[in-house]
């Protein structure tokens, strides 16, 4: 597989942004998508507002490589489906992101990507082709946000966000 991490990133923070802290986030502070408790993490000390309001993407794109791109196997992904399972990842969390192309590829759901679960892609693309796989991650991407309690908040921009990634993705599995 070709690294797109570079080309995902560059997707991912057009849907990020900059700078929020809506108060119906349980995320809460959250810069180019990164929110204040990963962070913290990631550093490993406190950090403030004024910490949070100054990151770059420069700041998190070593952060967003090892902690969602390396997790969900980002580079032994076909070209699409990275960028879907990287920005579901970013989005809802690695585990689930693993779980949900578990669920799409008929593999155990433990979320994590081994050995199986990276043959049971190749046999999917290989039965329904790789638009097809990739457009069905777009459609449990689309159920699991419906059902959240905040999606009369958040739910317009995340619609928006997953057709989008869709987009680029059947787009990148073209090149």
């Amino acid at each position: 597989m070709k690294n797109n991490f570079k080309e995902s990133l560059t997707e991912l923070l057009k849907h990020e942004g900059g700078y929020v802290n809506h108060p119906a986030d349980p995320g809460g502070r959250t810069n180019l998508g990164v929110t204040q408790r990963v962070y913290e993490k990631w550093v490993g000390y406190p950090v403030d507002e004024k910490i949070m309001r100054s990151l770059t993407p420069d700041h998190v794109k070593t952060l967003y490589k090892v902690q969602y791109w390396d997790t969900v196997k980002g580079d032994e992904l076909p070209s699409g489906l990275d960028l879907s399972v990287f920005d579901f990842g970013v989005n809802a969390g690695p585990k689930r992101a693993r779980r949900y192309l578990q669920m799409l590829v008929g593999t155990t759901a433990d979320g994590i990507i081994g050995p199986a679960t990276l043959q049971a892609v190749k046999d999917k693309v290989s039965s329904i082709g790789l638009e097809e796989l990739i457009r069905g991650y777009a459609d449990l991407r689309h159920k699991y946000y419906r059902k959240l309690r905040h999606f009369k908040t958040f739910g317009r921009g995340w619609t928006r966000r997953v057709n989008e990634v869709e987009e680029a993705a059947l787009h990148m599995a073209k090149e």
